[in-house]
């Protein structure tokens, strides 16, 4: 076991929105830290889902898109005697959010666009209409764990 917890890290808004939930979607979306690449793909599929959703404001639509994609309830392996149950767990705060940006971006990073701006305004736009594949994952993971509540009684 550890000695201590690991210090949390103070992480800084972002400067366009001024919001800290944008750079850790930004930090979780850089590759080999190019951080002010990953923040233009990121402003740029905000514009593109302004342009797209005229009615809407973009940072709305994925402030909405997270939440669409947030799990409540995840499935975690277990051993008891010699089967392997899927025991339904609730997920921590920090854990959801971060599911649900990684869900966005590699779910994004899978489409058939062109840019990866385009990408993830559609996925954006596809999740914050409650569709999508990051929105099928949550639905699937709410499934499984619906699906195993007889085992919830094995939960650590």
């Amino acid at each position: 076991m550890r000695r201590r917890k690991a210090k949390k890290i103070a992480i800084l808004p972002d400067p366009k929105f001024n919001e800290v939930v944008v750079t850790k979607f930004v930090n979780n979306l850089m590759y080999s830290g190019k951080k002010s690449l990953a923040f233009r793909i990121f402003y740029d599929a905000i514009e593109l889902v302004d342009k797209k959703l005229e009615d809407q404001e973009g940072l709305d639509v994925w402030k909405k898109a997270l939440e669409n994609v947030t799990p409540s309830v995840e499935v975690k392996s277990r051993r008891v005697g010699g089967a392997t149950f899927q025991i339904p767990t609730p997920v921590r705060e920090e854990r959801k959010s971060s599911l649900a940006m990684k869900w966005l971006i590699g779910y994004s990073r899978k489409r058939n666009e062109k840019t990866m701006a385009q990408r993830l305004a559609a996925e954006i736009v596809a999740a914050s209409k409650e569709e999508g594949a990051a929105f099928k994952k949550k639905e699937d993971t709410m499934r499984m764990a619906e699906a195993n509540k007889a085992f919830s009684h094995f939960r650590f």
